[in-house]
């Protein structure tokens, strides 16, 4: 499928996309205190709009979207948003990668270096 161009995001997604911008979870604070300022390389977002989604963190050079799941992406409406949401950024030309909020407590060293080796990949297969 081509590559579609979302220049216009919705205001309201936009604006959304500022708000959760603060405060973030203590998860999120974790990863975006490693990733900010090229921390593994890579130029990241937060609460970045794609479309009509949010990403919790985005690498545009290597097009791929970084999610912290917290417990309640494990309610069953939630999962099936969640699959649908993955299915249609794949479908874009995005890679979707996830992390739960205990991965990231637990080993926030190993999260990283899979978002790093995610990000050399996408680049270097580009």
């Amino acid at each position: 499928m081509p590559e579609e161009k979302f220049h216009h995001i919705n205001p309201r997604i936009l604006q959304h996309a500022r708000d959760l911008r603060h405060p973030q979870t203590p998860a999120e604070q974790r990863v975006w205190a490693a990733v900010r300022n090229r921390g593994l390389g890579y130029k990241m977002r937060r609460q970045h709009p794609i479309h009509r989604y949010i990403a919790d963190f985005y690498c545009v050079e290597a097009k791929l979207v970084i999610e912290i799941d917290g417990d309640t992406h494990a309610e069953p409406k939630q999962a099936e948003y969640d699959v649908a949401r993955t299915e249609w950024l794949e479908t874009h030309g995005h890679h979707v990668i996830r992390f739960s909020n205990r991965e990231v407590y637990e080993n926030l060293d190993g999260v990283l270096e899979k978002i790093r080796g995610a990000c050399e990949g996408r680049v270097r297969g580009s």
